[in-house]
């Protein structure tokens, strides 16, 4: 099978790859780029193909990119105490502060 076919890929993989590919054209991707990172996105989420013949085989990867998202944000901020969350925060308030009030004399 050569390079670049698609004949392995379902209905609901090209949809994905379509819909991803809109997203990245929106902001501004050309059209072959877009169209490329779609498919690797689809691939990295599927393994491939799942129409028989293809390498997806039908099978769930378990962690799809597009589920990850969520899960992985906030975890570390959710094991500390709110006071140590807010120190943190004041902390990096204060340096913002110091940053711009140094680059605003430059």
């Amino acid at each position: 099978m050569p390079r670049g076919e698609k004949s392995k890929y379902t209905d609901k993989q090209e949809r994905k790859a379509e819909h991803i590919a809109d997203g990245y054209e929106a902001r501004g991707v050309s059209e072959k780029e877009a169209e490329r990172r779609a498919w690797a996105t689809v691939n990295k989420d599927d393994g491939g193909g799942k129409n028989p013949g293809g390498s997806g085989r039908g099978k769930d990867t378990g962690h799809p990119a597009a589920h990850k998202g969520g899960r992985k944000g906030g975890e570390a901020s959710a094991s500390r105490s709110a006071a140590d969350r807010s120190a943190s925060a004041k902390k990096a308030a204060a340096t913002r502060k110091r940053n711009a009030e140094h680059h605003a004399h430059h």
